[in-house]
């Protein structure tokens, strides 16, 4: 709940490495997720500014604290295992410690219907990422 009512890293970035942004048109959550990386390829800063329900204000404002300093492997990673566990799947004792403070939002799995709430801001990570993959293949 405190990230749903104090969400972090809302301030917006003018020029991002890694853009995404996503909409739900049946509740109208959306989220817009930017992030700029450092000459070592890792989150420097990150901006994730969301509207709706309290669940999607909160993985969102956790998802963007994870981030700093990770790279896009760790992040692909971490968006994996964030993925499997409102899958309901077990993860290891490794997996749930990567996670870090993101396992509470477990809880989301007993409103399978708020499941994709919790899931859209790493459904916006992961465009972001495939579009910085196809960015620096080019």
């Amino acid at each position: 709940m405190d990230h749903y009512r104090n969400p972090r890293h809302r301030q917006p970035l003018d020029m991002a490495d890694l853009a995404a942004h996503e909409f739900n048109p049946f509740c109208g959550d959306e989220v817009t997720l930017k992030a700029q990386l450092d000459g070592s390829g890792r989150v420097a800063r990150v901006s994730s500014e969301s509207q709706g329900c309290s669940i999607i204000q909160a993985s969102a404002s956790m998802m963007a604290e994870e981030m700093e300093g990770k790279s896009a492997e760790e992040l692909e990673e971490l968006a994996r295992l964030f993925r499997e566990l409102m899958q309901g799947r077990d993860l290891t004792a490794e997996g749930l410690g990567v996670l870090n403070d993101l396992v509470a939002l477990q809880v989301v799995r007993q409103y399978p219907v708020r499941i994709k709430c919790a899931l859209l801001p790493w459904t916006a990570l992961e465009e972001g990422l495939d579009e910085l993959r196809k960015s620096q293949s080019e």
